[in-house]
């Protein structure tokens, strides 16, 4: 981790001070020699004026001049320098030696820099002293210098270093010492910045001086210099990639964005299908006219045989039947079965309705008893990821290795009501605006909001609960303070280090803005470089970085941010359920604090981990009364409509209240008995299954119940026939339609469920199950209710209170005014000859339109549509999508079984020397320099380049206490602690081995501290699994942050690339075939791993369900591939047209909409098998007469039973507080009913009219035979 002072590089500037007077070297003499004199403020030494020749270096001095300026130690060793002065450099250089040694040949050019100025026996020839200060005797101190630098050796020296990285900040680690971003940074202000008191670190200013001629006597120095691509004379090798532009190449370039598809500029689809839908209209009207011409010619000249042809139809059907196909014979003997089973059953039925109703009432019983062992899953992750995916497995992988994801409870706030300032940096530069949150009385309050939510207390089982108790504090138990990741944390959450500041009664020097601005570039210093000297590193022990605390800045202006977002994270205890419920009652008190909470000048947005949940339940609730009402709706038109009131007098006996609630019950008792039966097996129940599935039965059950009424009603009773037979001959003639479509839905939903997709899976499973009984519900027990209330209705018993019997009243039996509209108006006038053409041409050209646009649907679902449109969270994310500027983290993990101890093992996964090109840290840090593309935001923070930056002999960070070798603090002075590793060549290079493991636990134990800023413990104490006693490292993770990510669009490319990135690294690791990987972990990848496949999983779903209604319907219809296909062709132009619905009404496809398609596809077989099933079985002469025939029996079934029933029902949901429930089920149910009726009351008769199946011959047969010697045979004929 960085530390403040990291720009203490120029504490070595501490070494230098001089006399009084002018001093010029002449002949190469010294400048200074020794230390004498402090800087009052500071206590920083000064160095002692001297002008003769260098001295010769002690032998004890010999050791470190090895160390810190090899190039002196040859010869006689004459410096300018004591060995006092010597460790005084080493001091100050021990935080510019973590971040810039990651590069060789940088931080060499970088010593030679100090070097020189410190100790050159030729300091004289660039250094001048220009200001004194007497001390004791004859000493006198230096207070400036002037230095004059070759700009040769200073352009050399910032180019070999500009592109070093810090890892564990993610940030470049020339920004900690330039005094100014990176990206700001060159070689002239990083050198003047060093050089000046500004820093706070120099005791003195020294003026650089740069060019490469002499100045009067004075020569520049310009020592050679090293490329960052250049090896070191003692065998380092060139700087990696990461550090090194020059070693790495070009900079990747992003691939192309796919080339829209398009044909003369416009929409390639479209284009496709206008010219498909224009060359459909000229064929369609080419046909018509030509039909239209043979016809003409046909009557004129053919007429009477036409008629005599027609006639011999029944004449010589006899005839005709002995010619009939296998097909037509196989369909005869199905249509026979199904006929005789369904009659015979009725008329059972009817005749025991007791022994059928008690029966059915305990099957009820049983099945729905398995309700006790229900259990709703509201868990997203069961929801939407299916344990088998990969995504869940990584999930769990990630869980059980390094902890469950913390849980976040965050703020983000605004100033609404104050107004931008200015800073005017002391003694000079620019000034620098500051947004409204970033004032500092704003800054104070919201210090005190935090402070107070720290202080909240929560009861749990008679224990109070406070954030302390289930915060995340990465150093515990050695500091205890929670992470919270906040400006704040800059001042270390308190009042008087943000009322800090120094200066005088007319400037200020330094205060909360220049902190700020350090911060903001260095937040894992200790010790920042204003005169203030207050720590950026957070109080938890890691650093606060920028991009996660400020928001509404450009580009990285931090101090223009408009927005300050406060995180606390809490431990995720997702395995221990008390533990967890004291967490959720914490956030209940945190999220009641804040929807209380009011202060005029905060503008405040906020969610806890539980409010997502807490929302969906409250809205979930709120939306309970709008859903009764749908139902009540749609219960008190059924029952009403059900009926038939012949007159006023007898409405009491005609209507069907009763037998209508009693077909309700059923509809809800087989949802009732679908949800026991899988929950004895152990399947959990989401929302959308309580949800969706009774509006699905709801719809196929009711028309069900219909088409019996009504088919029954218009039935006349034959000659010497019972009750019980005429029910049972009337169920013959319907049920085989029933169970055509409720068993093709039951076989399309069931096939369903091989869905990966839980919701999608759970859901069919359900349905399935909930239609197949309903069904059998609706044969068994409603027919017997039925023939108990046709006797109660024929012995003119009231409806209700069928103990109280009315007088016989005579009324003529007439049909009801729906079918006489059927019948009479709409069949005859939808089928007219130009009427039809009509009807074909539009309904081609919609289905046209929506192919054009079916691949413009949006794949994904918008979060704040799970929320009520009065949900505070909705607040909360449009402040998010405005003000964030960094996404979610993302661990890319190695998996278990990787030799980190091994030179090969440590190549492919680090970023600084020697590693390779292609190792994990540079491919991810490649990826976040194409963020745009990749969605990486930034560069890896990586423990083993920080591990052996820490473990260098140079550094001050890897001690050991010499008698028992266990890990001594950088802070801790005690002669007992020595190096881990020797100062020689061989200690120089990264460990390996047992030595790589032998210190790789004192680094991850080690806490962050002014001397040391790369201690591990904070930074990556969870990052690296240690396993066989701490001889070897399991998992391990390098963790980065996403882009900001706003659209389930930008979410899902995340995830793909950053999966892509993840199989690149194990293929360029080589580690494909030795039994483990490396693979992107983030919160939110689970919950859109969905959509990598939704497009298949949608073509596959739909797809099944078709074929398992093409198959069945072939089967039921008597093997008649026509009609079965022209029930597909019309389902799929629903499904289709429901793709176009989308388009226009922006839903999106995710799980909740593929499971309305789902169920489209089974409610467009209620609106379609009927009227195919009835044109079969009809025996009109010609097309347009059967498709007349059977839409007016039914058509009016099928409208009265689900168009009128659901579109009541559906209208109500309009008025929903959800926005899923106005999105994904007011929105797709009325175009699912609105566009079934359509094609299924309108296009689908017309298509039959044209190119239905032709006549049956073995239908009828059956006909003939079942009706044979009654009156009927005639009407046949």
């Amino acid at each position: 981790m960085r530390a403040l002072s990291v720009t203490g590089a120029a504490l070595l500037l501490a070494t230098l001070r001089l006399p009084e007077g002018l001093v010029f070297a002449h002949n190469a003499t010294c400048v200074w020699y020794g230390e004498c004199g402090t800087d009052k403020a500071t206590q920083k030494r000064y160095n002692c004026k001297y002008d003769g020749p260098p001295k010769p270096l002690p032998k004890e001095g010999y050791e470190i001049i090895q160390e810190l300026c090899p190039n002196y130690l040859y010869g006689n060793v004459n410096l300018c320098c004591d060995v006092q002065q010597l460790h005084t450099l080493k001091d100050n250089m021990q935080l510019p030696l973590q971040f810039l040694s990651r590069c060789p040949s940088c931080f060499h050019n970088f010593m030679t820099f100090y070097c020189e100025l410190t100790c050159s026996p030729v300091q004289s020839l660039f250094v001048t002293a220009t200001k004194f200060e007497p001390y004791i005797q004859n000493q006198t101190s230096i207070t400036e210098v002037k230095y004059y630098i070759g700009s040769h050796f200073a352009n050399a020296m910032y180019n070999a270093c500009k592109d070093v990285q810090s890892p564990s900040s993610n940030e470049k680690a020339l920004g900690l010492l330039c005094g100014k971003d990176a990206k700001d940074c060159n070689a002239t202000n990083w050198i003047q910045y060093m050089c000046t008191i500004k820093n706070a670190q120099t005791p003195f200013n020294i003026i650089p001086i740069f060019g490469d001629h002499p100045v009067g006597e004075m020569i520049p120095m310009n020592n050679k210099t090293r490329g960052c691509n250049e090896s070191l004379d003692d065998g380092s090798p060139p700087c990696s990639c990461q550090d090194c532009s020059l070693v790495c190449g070009p900079k990747p370039v992003p691939p192309p964005l796919p080339v829209p598809w398009t044909i003369l500029g416009l929409d390639a689809m479209a284009v496709i299908m206008w010219i498909t839908y224009l060359i459909f209209l000229l064929s369609f009207s080419g046909v018509l006219i030509g039909m239209w011409f043979c016809r003409k010619q046909h009557i004129v000249s053919e007429y009477a045989p036409i008629i005599d042809t027609s006639s011999n139809h029944s004449v010589n059907i006899k005839h005709d039947l002995d010619k009939m196909s296998c097909c037509e014979q196989l369909g005869a003997k199905s249509e026979a079965l199904l006929r005789d089973i369904f009659s015979q059953w009725g008329a059972f039925c009817v005749r025991n309705p007791a022994p059928v109703i008690i029966l059915t009432v305990i099957a009820i019983g049983v099945c729905s008893s398995g309700l006790v062992f229900m259990r709703v899953t509201t868990d997203p992750v069961e929801i939407w990821s299916a344990p088998s995916s990969q995504a869940r497995k990584e999930k769990y992988y990630f869980d059980t290795h390094f902890g469950p994801f913390f849980r976040t409870e965050q703020l983000i706030i605004t100033a609404p009501n104050s107004s931008w300032t200015t800073y005017s940096p002391y003694p000079s530069g620019s000034n620098v605006p500051f947004g409204p949150p970033l004032s500092k009385d704003i800054l104070h309050q919201v210090l005190d909001l935090q402070d107070a939510i720290q202080d909240l207390e929560a009861y749990y089982k008679n224990e109070t609960v406070r954030l302390q108790d289930i915060c995340l504090a990465p150093l515990a138990p050695h500091n205890n303070n929670c992470t919270i990741l906040s400006v704040l944390n800059y001042f270390q959450n308190s009042h008087t280090v943000l009322d800090h500041s120094i200066g005088d009664d007319w400037f200020v020097y330094a205060d909360y803005h220049s902190h700020f601005l350090y911060c903001t570039r260095a937040p894992a210093s200790l010790n920042d470089t204003t005169m203030l000297h207050d720590p950026c590193l957070g109080t938890f022990g890691g650093p606060v970085f920028p991009w996660l605390v400020v928001g509404g800045y450009n580009d990285e202006d931090y101090n223009n941010a408009t927005a300050l977002v406060i995180t606390f994270p809490v431990n995720n205890y997702h395995n221990d359920t008390e533990k967890l419920n004291k967490v959720l009652a914490w956030e209940k008190v945190f999220v009641d604090f804040l929807k209380s909470y009011n202060d005029s000048n905060l503008s405040i947005s906020f969610s806890s981990e539980r409010s997502i949940e807490d929302e969906i339940n409250r809205e979930s609730n709120s939306d309970v009364k709008t859903i009764l009402i749908s139902y009540i709706i749609m219960f008190l038109y059924i029952s009403i409509a059900l009926g038939h009131v012949r007159s006023c007098v007898n409405c009491l006996v005609d209507s069907k209240i009763s037998l209508g609630i009693a077909g309700i019950v059923i509809v809800l008792s087989s949802v009732a008995c679908s949800l026991g039966i899988f929950s004895y097996a152990g399947i959990p129940l989401t929302l959308i299954v309580i949800e969706v599935i009774p509006f699905l039965v709801l719809a196929v059950g009711v028309d069900n119940i219909f088409i019996i009424v009504q088919a029954f009603r218009r039935d006349k009773q034959l000659l010497n026939e019972s009750l019980d037979q005429q029910i049972g001959r009337v169920l013959g003639e319907v049920a085989p339609s029933i169970f055509l479509s409720s068993f093709s839905e039951t076989v399309a939903f069931f096939l369903g469920s091989l869905s990966t997709m839980p919701a999608v899976r759970t859901f069919s499973l359900f349905a399935g199950m909930a239609v197949f009984i309903d069904f059998l519900l609706q044969i068994s027990c409603f027919v017997s209710l039925f023939g108990l209330d046709i006797r109660r209705q024929e012995s003119n018993r009231m409806d209700i209170v069928c103990c109280v019997k009315q007088e016989a009243v005579h009324t003529d039996s007439s049909e009801e005014l729906l079918f006489r509209c059927f019948k009479y108006i709409y069949a005859p006038f939808l089928l007219t000859n130009w009427v039809r053409p009509i009807v074909i041409s539009v309904f081609i050209a919609v289905l046209s339109f929506s192919i054009a646009v079916v691949n413009k649907v949006e794949i994904g679902l918008n979060q704040s549509y799970s929320m009520p449109d009065d949900s505070y969270l909705l607040d909360y994310f449009a402040s998010m999508n405005k003000y964030f500027h960094a996404g979610p983290p993302v661990y890319f993990v190695i998996e278990e079984g990787h030799n980190y101890t091994s030179f090969e093992g440590q190549n492919s996964v680090c970023g600084g020397v020697g590693c390779n090109n292609d190792s994990l840290v540079q491919q991810v840090y490649n990826a976040a320099l194409l963020s745009n593309y990749t969605k990486i935001g930034f560069p890896p923070s990586s423990w083993i380049d920080d591990y052996f930056d820490w473990v260098k002999p140079q550094s001050t960070c890897c001690r050991v206490y010499n008698n028992t070798e266990n890990f001594c603090n950088a802070t801790v002075r005690d002669p007992e602690c020595v190096r881990c590793r020797p100062l020689t060549q061989e200690g120089k290079q990264r460990p390996y081995g047992e030595d790589f493991m032998m210190f790789l636990p004192m680094f991850l134990s080690d806490n962050p501290n002014p001397k040391c800023g790369k201690g591990g413990h904070a930074a990556y104490g969870s990052a690296v699994k240690l396993i066989r006693n701490n001889t070897g490292v399991g998992a391990t993770y390098f963790m980065t942050y996403h882009t900001v990510l706003k659209t389930s669009a930008d979410f899902i490319a995340a995830a793909k690339e950053a999966r892509i990135i993840g199989q690149n690294i194990t293929k360029s690791m080589g580690i494909s075939e030795k039994g483990y990987r490396v693979f992107p972990y983030s919160v939110f990848y689970v919950f859109y791993e969905q959509y990598f496949t939704i497009v298949y999983d949608t073509i596959f779903n739909l797809c099944m369900s078709l074929g398992a209604v093409f198959v069945v319907t072939t089967v039921l219809l008597g093997y008649e591939l026509w009609s079965a296909l022209m029930v597909c062709i019309t389902i799929s132009m629903i499904i289709t047209n429901m793709f176009g619905v989308m388009w226009l009404w922006d839903i999106s496809l995710n799980a909740v909409s593929l499971v309305n398609l789902v169920m489209c596809c089974g409610i467009s077989v209620e609106f379609c098998s009927h009227i195919v099933r009835a044109f079969s079985v009809s025996t009109k002469k010609t097309r347009v007469d059967r498709a007349e025939e059977a839409l007016a029996h039914m058509g009016s079934s099928v409208y009265s039973g689900i168009t009128l029933t659901k579109f009541g029902g559906i209208v109500v949901l309009a008025f929903a507080k959800s926005q899923i429930f106005q999105v994904f089920y007011f929105r797709m149910y009325l175009a699912i009913v609105v566009l079934g009726a359509a094609h299924g009351l309108v296009f689908l008769p017309v298509l039959l009219s044209y190119i239905g199946p032709p006549v049956n011959k073995g239908k009828i047969s059956v006909l003939h035979g079942y009706y044979k010697g009654t009156e009927r045979e005639s009407l046949l004929k």
